[in-house]
């Protein structure tokens, strides 16, 4: 029998007959103005904040909420299975926590707390190229469970090669490549406190780790921790790079790749043609572009596109269980969760992780169980209508 992810509301009502009651809302959206309260305004701007005034990160909330789910009655939804294959792996349920850099800002275990949680209820977690904690590191806390390796596509051919390598020889088996990141968007709550926290080398271990990267220096990062972190701002991200450069990708990873950062149909079908295995219809969360189209309304276009052709994953905006449930009606095979799980991590470390993965997919086996589904696989365009309000 498939696990029942619902289960988890009895487990916290029955706790609640000792008088336990959980340490972190079951109301994933309370989450923010928790770490608001909890954390300095550098770190928690970083993760909270967005590109311009946040009128994207709104966008990305709206479009989701204007979309309504319409329930279906007497289906058979006794045994439920959300379980789905994504880029040839199974996985218990079509989620994955998205790749967010420098985690120690939030909690002194930072990616490995976050890791771990995910591997142990079987969901990917992926890796920023901007972790706080190298690759191998992240690597050997999973043990053997499913991990995904996020590039922030540098400069320096060297070093991509090398972080390739690794995270090959570290057992990550998809490649995320991000897209919309070749410099840094302007955020207004980061430049109000003067906080990148790359310029104290935080958010830089895989750079600092590397063979590659060092050869570069005349002296190690701990000698000259300034030259480390101007030769890093020099590489970080290229915004020379076009579409016939994927071929270097290509050559030096034989694992699954997916463009995260994608909006446009025809940039989806580049893709495809390219020879990628997947899309992220993202906007960063709403980090790159102020003004920009909101995720989900760019969702089903790319879906309709490459959907035959590509796994189609989304991100941006998801807080609920019922958000991935929109998610998947409007065209995603799978979502990868951001903010809710990092705000989890900075107020609660691993148990706070494991808390809002639990929470997300009780829900989303609730509303698809009340909508009338026992399966991702059968949630389609029909199940939702557009608020007309």
């Amino acid at each position: 029998m498939a696990t029942h992810w619902a289960d988890f509301q009895y487990e916290i009502y029955l706790n609640g007959m000792s008088g336990t009651v959980p340490r972190l809302p079951t109301d994933l959206t309370r989450l923010e103005a928790l770490a608001e309260h909890r954390l300095g305004p550098g770190p928690v701007g970083y993760v909270a904040g967005s590109a311009g005034d946040g009128s994207t990160a709104r966008a990305n909330r709206a479009a989701l909420e204007r979309r309504r789910i319409v329930p279906r009655m007497l289906r058979d939804v006794h045994e439920r299975d959300l379980s789905v294959e994504v880029l040839g792996r199974p996985l218990p349920a079509p989620l994955a926590l998205a790749p967010v850099g420098v985690l120690s800002i939030m909690h002194p275990e930072a990616e490995p707390a976050a890791a771990r949680a995910a591997a142990a209820h079987g969901v990917p977690y992926v890796l920023s190229s901007a972790s706080s904690t190298p690759i191998e590191q992240v690597a050997e806390t999973m043990g053997d469970a499913e991990r995904w390796f996020q590039l922030y596509w540098s400069k320096d051919r060297e070093v991509t090669r090398s972080f390739l390598d690794r995270a090959k020889a570290a057992g990550f088996t998809v490649l995320v490549v991000t897209l919309d990141t070749p410099m840094l968007a302007w955020r207004p709550r980061d430049l109000d406190q003067a906080y990148l926290p790359f310029l104290h080398g935080v958010g830089t271990a895989n750079y600092f780790t590397d063979p590659a990267f060092l050869a570069g220096l005349a002296k190690s990062p701990q000698e000259d921790p300034n030259a480390a972190v101007l030769r890093f701002l020099g590489l970080f991200a290229d915004p020379g790079k076009t579409w016939p450069d994927l071929a270097f990708l290509r050559e030096h990873w034989d694992g699954p790749i997916v463009l995260k950062g994608v909006l446009h149909p025809d940039d989806a079908r580049e893709a495809a043609d390219a020879g990628m295995d997947g899309v992220v219809v993202s906007n960063h969360g709403g980090r790159q572009v102020a003004g920009s189209i909101a995720a989900a309304d760019a969702l089903p276009g790319v879906a309709r596109a490459v959907g035959d052709r590509l796994a189609v994953l989304f991100d941006s905006g998801v807080r609920t269980g019922d958000d991935v449930f929109k998610a998947l009606a409007l065209g995603a095979r799978a979502v990868l969760l951001g903010r809710p799980y990092v705000y989890g991590l900075a107020l609660d470390g691993q148990p706070g992780v494991d808390h809002v993965i639990r929470c997300l997919l009780a829900e989303l086996d609730l509303t698809l169980a009340l909508s009338g589904h026992a399966t991702p696989s059968t949630v389609g365009a029909a199940d939702l209508v557009a608020d007309p309000g």
